[in-house]
């Protein structure tokens, strides 16, 4: 993996501009009292959560760096109590989790985080910056079910397992006759709802990207094409205080994927745009007609399900002549009971921050001039995320052991 990212890494690199060599770069961390330091002796320190995705997705990163010759180390930030309602107020009220993270980076106790895209609030924090989109995962969910079965397949009344309201809105437009059930948890502790010995759901959906990284893409039994994603979903952000050095800029530029980039960076601003809260059944999905932004270069970019019906897969980009110029964007707002929907869609430019955001807006502006403020909650938030009935058997809230998860998953 890391290999194929630092492969992708050269390739998107910028040509090299003049500037002063790295290694006459110094500064001093402010708030945390280290000393000055040289950049290019420096070992980076990048923050992490605990779980398993968390890490898996922070180390891919790393490795990717360390390929560069840039040293980076995986440091965990403690999400457990250490998270008071003044240190929200600094980030404008973001979930636990992600504010861990962006704390420690803006007090200096890390100098980069990896978030899953689609879990940050689409305010921006004074004082940090998306420093780099690594090539985006795959972006759809994935259905894991007991005895291999698809959503045509499960008997009427089966009861299916996901936290997003955005999933169970057009999974209700499918199969009105399901039964859907808030649930919490890491991938592991939702997996085995369905498919472990005390299972007591009879499916669950997940993200592809996450069962993708884990190496869990045996559990998928079929991948939902027919459902649009969460905005960003599938990519991941690297967050850095704007005061980051020149050498880890110039290493995050080089692992950045432009078509991966604009494509998260659209579809989050259409939720910008509605004011749309973490809890708002909005999908969107950018991509170009030949390439699925959402798998190149990622695990050989093919997926497949246990049963072999089901795969993700994306045409690889190595050749850099073809990198996309443009992606097409689509996006649904539904009713939270599937029975109405908002479409729209657009263009998005690959290139600068700018013109990515740009589209964003056009797209969410025609969504809201359709109605979509008329047929749901636009500021739906999750205010139930401490409830135990949402939590697997043996797992107590959201501090308890396996339940490092965000609060819009």
């Amino acid at each position: 993996m890391a290999e194929k990212w630092a492969k992708n890494a050269v390739r998107n690199a910028p040509k090299k501009a003049s500037e002063p060599p790295a290694e006459n770069a110094t500064r001093n961390v402010t708030q945390n009292g280290a000393a000055a330091y040289s950049a290019s002796h420096r070992e980076f320190v990048l923050g992490t959560r605990g779980s398993e995705l968390a890490r898996t997705q922070s180390q891919m990163v790393a490795d990717a760096l360390n390929e560069l010759g840039v040293r980076v180390r995986l440091q965990t930030i403690r999400t457990e109590g250490d998270v008071t309602a003044g240190s929200l107020s600094r980030l404008g009220g973001v979930g636990v989790f992600a504010a861990a993270l962006r704390l420690a980076l803006l007090d200096g106790q890390c100098d980069l985080a990896v978030h899953s895209f689609k879990d940050l609030p689409t305010k921006v924090v004074p004082g940090l910056e998306i420093g780099a989109v690594p090539t985006r995962a795959p972006a759809f969910d994935a259905l894991c079910a007991r005895y291999g079965l698809t959503l045509e397949e499960l008997p009427s009344g089966a009861t299916v397992g996901t936290g997003s309201p955005r999933r169970v809105a057009q999974l209700r437009a499918l199969r009105p006759d399901l039964n859907f059930v808030d649930i919490r948890g890491n991938v592991g502790t939702r997996l085995a709802r369905a498919q472990g010995p005390d299972a007591d759901l009879d499916a669950v959906v997940l993200a592809a990207a996450g069962l993708a990284r884990l190496g869990r893409t045996d559990a998928i039994t079929q991948v939902l094409t027919q459902v649009l994603p969460a905005p960003a979903q599938g990519a991941l952000a690297v967050e850095i205080r704007n005061d980051a050095p020149t050498q880890l800029r110039a290493a995050l530029a080089r692992i950045n994927h432009p078509a991966s980039r604009a494509a998260a960076l659209a579809e989050r601003q259409i939720l910008a745009q509605l004011r749309a809260g973490c809890a708002a059944p909005v999908g969107a999905y950018a991509r170009t007609d030949w390439h699925a932004v959402c798998g190149a270069d990622f695990e050989d970019a093919t997926a497949l399900s246990r049963d072999g019906r089901s795969h993700l897969s994306c045409e690889p980009t190595d050749d850099p002549e073809n990198e996309p110029t443009t992606l097409r964007l689509r996006t649904r707002v539904i009713s939270v009971d599937g029975t109405r929907e908002v479409t729209a869609s657009g263009a998005v430019p690959v290139g600068s921050d700018e013109d990515a955001t740009a589209a964003g807006d056009a797209v969410g502006t025609a969504l809201l001039a359709q109605g979509a403020a008329q047929i749901t909650d636009l500021a739906a938030t999750k205010n139930a995320h401490e409830r135990t009935a949402l939590w697997a058997p043996g797992i107590a809230g959201p501090t308890a052991p396996g339940a490092d998860v965000s609060a819009c998953k």
